[in-house]
């Protein structure tokens, strides 16, 4: 809540601030043999307790430990979601 007569601040226009259009980084992937597009903050990690969080390191790591990552991130996300293990 801010100062009487302040405007909230609006969210982008499409092609204006980031996603594919708007010139953010995003690429695609190999993971099991699946494209996956990720953008420069790296997957979405679901934690134990089911809140969710970024690898902090992510832009610090070779292509390699990305998809490592991504096919790890992958399998626990999905049995923390409770579809499945593979």
């Amino acid at each position: 809540a801010g100062a009487a007569g302040e405007q909230p601040l609006a969210l982008p226009a499409p092609g204006e601030g980031g996603g594919e259009d708007g010139g953010e980084e995003v690429r695609t992937v190999t993971v099991g043999g699946n494209p996956v597009q990720i953008d420069s903050l790296g997957p979405v990690v679901v934690n134990s307790d089911g809140s969710i969080s970024r690898i902090a390191n992510w832009h610090e790591m070779t292509e390699a430990e990305q998809e490592r990552t991504l096919r790890l991130i992958g399998k626990r996300n999905r049995k923390r979601l409770g579809r499945g293990d593979s």
